[in-house]
């Protein structure tokens, strides 16, 4: 792959993205994003795959299969930087989400998956909140279900609030070579918010031998494809960043290598 990486939002209400595995050109991560409106419902079904539901922004009425799970969502703007509300759907599970009391935002995560685990709310409660770096390459992170979380067989979900003026992915790094423990094959997708919402961010994605080398300006709700090399971005100065990240591939790890050029910075 070499083109088609930044994705733009299809219109402002209903599903704005479904990024397959076919339509991104790899092998693992989907990517749907619903804008709902007041009442407005979304919903499906993944035959042989999970699905990590997280309520970006808003609040929303959850059913997975038989699982009244009620109204779910903890802030009504991602800005408020609280753990999000997240559920874990198990393939071939019906769900659907009804947006409560204003507009909501649904991230709809997905991978392969054998089957077996059952539906499980997985935030706010367990979530946690970590710090990342130093300097102007510190950022707030909210691991929703990474490799310490014993919650999916295949996904890998996070979010990440970057200060304006600071980098994020950073320094770059890339997990793109099955050879763990050293390096894990990860495909990736970044949802990015900005704030204000008329900015832009800055991301690259590029190989050691730059075979592969784009850079970008996503905007709001646009999204980011990241099939292999090295992936870091920047928030400007002024601008605020978010970022939700979905992982996955031949196994549940997240094992990464830095760009040589950067390895002095640990």
């Amino acid at each position: 792959m070499s083109a088609g990486l930044l994705r733009k939002p299809q219109g402002t209400r209903g599903q704005v993205h479904a990024i397959s595995p076919e339509a991104a050109g790899w092998q693992y991560v989907g990517f749907d994003l619903w804008r709902l409106g007041p009442g407005d419902v979304a919903e499906g079904q993944f035959d042989g795959r999970e699905a990590i539901l997280v309520l970006v922004e808003g609040h929303a009425a959850v059913r997975a299969g038989d699982t009244e799970c009620g109204v779910m969502g903890t802030r009504a703007r991602v800005w408020e930087q609280v753990p999000p509300a997240a559920l874990y759907v198990p393939p071939g599970t019906p769900w659907s989400a009804r947006a409560e009391g204003g507009a909501c935002v649904l991230a709809v995560c997905t991978a392969p998956s054998p089957g077996g685990r059952p539906v499980q709310v997985l935030g706010p409660e367990g979530v946690g909140s970590e710090t990342r770096g130093q300097g102007t390459n510190t950022r707030y992170i909210h691991p929703i279900a990474m490799e310490g979380r014993d919650v999916a067989d295949s996904l890998l979900v996070t979010e990440v609030f970057t200060p304006a003026g600071h980098w994020s992915s950073y320094p770059p790094h890339r997990h793109d070579a099955d050879d763990f423990p050293n390096i894990t094959y990860l495909e990736e997708t970044y949802y990015h918010r900005l704030s204000p919402e008329g900015c832009f961010g800055l991301q690259r994605v590029f190989t050691d031998d730059l075979s592969l080398d784009e850079s970008m300006a996503p905007g709001d709700h646009d999204v980011v494809l990241v099939p292999r090399g090295h992936h870091p971005c920047a928030a400007p100065c002024g601008v605020e960043m978010y970022y939700l990240n979905v992982m996955a591939g031949p196994r549940r790890a997240w094992r990464f290598q830095t760009h040589p050029a950067f390895a002095h910075m640990g």
